[in-house]
């Protein structure tokens, strides 16, 4: 694979050609919000809107975990127009979030308290009202628990259940403002349709799935 070199906020850093700004980015220590993206996920998901950059030669934001690294390349991560993409994505993302973090299994390590401490926006958004669902939690799955009130829809687990054994146990359900994520055709998933491994657990960015308790 060849090398590339380019340039993420006055930074020269070194790339594998044809990688993602968004994995050069991070793993150079350059924050880039983000709440679906999974490394090595083709095509990339790109649900949360959140991840855009602006990239020289091109005039509008691209969404840096879709965008590939060329050799040459000057990326920014922050202008006008990317800031104001990313505040009213997590706004809208807010507006549709039980915001509980003290009882939350993610508090203090959630990734939209990371996003409103690194660009200074509001878990609180004033633009948008919220909606207030709350809706019953998912305990049809032998081993774990779906909050749909905390969930952001960024896919992570259904990706990594996917790509963790033979077996689908979580999948989209619905449409538009009504998808949640629940077991496969929503019905109870047969205990060896899951290996029980809880990475779908661990790459939860907000906490809306947990362990069941037996």
């Amino acid at each position: 694979m060849n090398k590339v070199k380019l340039t993420i906020d006055n930074r020269e850093v070194e790339a594998e050609e044809g990688e993602r700004i968004l994995w050069v980015a991070l793993r150079n220590g350059i924050y880039i919000p983000n709440l679906c993206a999974v490394e090595g996920l083709e095509p990339p998901f790109g649900a949360c809107r959140l991840c855009f950059v602006e990239v020289e030669g091109i005039n509008k934001p691209v969404a840096s975990c879709a965008t590939e690294a060329a050799d040459g390349m000057r990326v920014n991560t922050r202008s006008e127009a990317v800031d104001r993409l990313v505040k009213s994505a997590f706004e809208f993302i807010m507006s549709d979030h039980d915001l509980d973090c003290k009882n939350c299994v993610a508090n203090k390590a959630c990734e939209l308290q990371r996003i409103a401490k690194e660009r200074r926006l509001s878990l609180k958004p004033k633009r948008l009202k919220p909606l207030d669902r709350n809706r019953p939690l998912d305990e049809s799955h032998p081993c774990i628990v779906v909050n749909p009130n905390r969930c952001v829809l960024c896919g992570r687990c259904v990706h990594m259940c996917g790509r963790s054994g033979e077996g689908i146990s979580l999948d989209f359900a619905s449409r538009g403002i009504r998808t949640v994520i629940t077991t496969q055709m929503g019905t109870p998933a047969e205990i060896e349709d899951c290996d029980d491994c809880r990475r779908c657990i661990e790459v939860c960015p907000v906490g809306a799935l947990q362990p069941k308790e037996v």
